[in-house]
């Protein structure tokens, strides 16, 4: 039995994607929280046509919004222990679910992320996401492992001792949570499948940018902790 727990704004051109992809899995024994910030769009029809499919709820946390405050949100309407962080903008590969839940028990994780494949053709995306790949990788043996929010799978049981996302942290929320989880419970990195992840900023922002922009932010989080102001410009709205 898993929650899935899906935050949004806004994300009416991704998460119909997502959804159709969670529709097509073989494993069916799971419950989606779509966690929405009042979204102005087509976000909350789409969850409402896809309930005749999914087992699926609309819940809105109104004008408040943050990932971790949706995702904590989320996880007090949520009725299992076996927890799975989505970001609306990614697609799970066939089979994804089963997989990844079978690792996780044969490994006896108590959380865990994937790796990335990028939803496109373009060298310099699949480059990216490589190279972010192996910096997960490298790191998911060490105090502080990486994580990739978009795909993370963890427990009620951990998700309560830690208190859940810090909801004063404004980037990176993902980071410090795995961070502060590792302490409870062995993380890893899954092999099973990659999942599909969109290159919506890349393309909003520009490659190079969106590179010194991701250094910047690992280099403020080394030097000065937890991020917990607007200084990076990195907005959730999927608009």
């Amino acid at each position: 039995m898993l929650s899935i727990i899906i935050p949004t704004l806004n994300e009416e051109k991704y998460l119909p994607k997502l959804l159709e992809s969670i529709k097509e899995q073989d494993f069916k024994d799971y419950e989606i929280l779509v966690a929405d910030a009042n979204s102005k769009d087509e976000t909350r029809k789409i969850v409402t046509n896809f309930s005749r499919a999914l087992n699926i709820r609309y819940i809105n946390t109104r004008n408040k919004k943050g990932p971790g405050l949706q995702r904590n949100f989320g996880v007090k309407k949520s009725k299992f222990n076996r927890l799975l962080f989505l970001d609306a903008d990614v697609v799970l590969p066939d089979n994804f679910l089963e997989a990844t839940l079978k690792e996780i028990q044969e490994k006896k994780l108590s959380m865990a992320s994937c790796y990335m494949k990028a939803m496109s053709n373009k060298r310099i995306d699949k480059l990216i996401h490589r190279s972010v790949n192996f910096f997960m990788k490298i790191n998911q043996h060490r105090k502080y492992p990486r994580a990739l929010g978009g795909c993370l799978f963890s427990s009620k049981d951990i998700h309560d001792k830690i208190k859940g996302f810090d909801e004063s942290i404004r980037l990176c929320e993902d980071y410090d949570y795995v961070e502060r989880a590792n302490r409870y419970g062995m993380f890893r990195m899954l092999r099973s499948h990659p999942i599909y992840v969109s290159v919506r900023r890349f393309e909003k922002e520009g490659r190079f940018n969106m590179i010194l922009k991701y250094l910047a932010i690992e280099i403020h989080r080394i030097i000065n902790g937890p991020i917990k102001k607007d200084i990076f410009g990195y907005h959730q709205d999927g608009r």
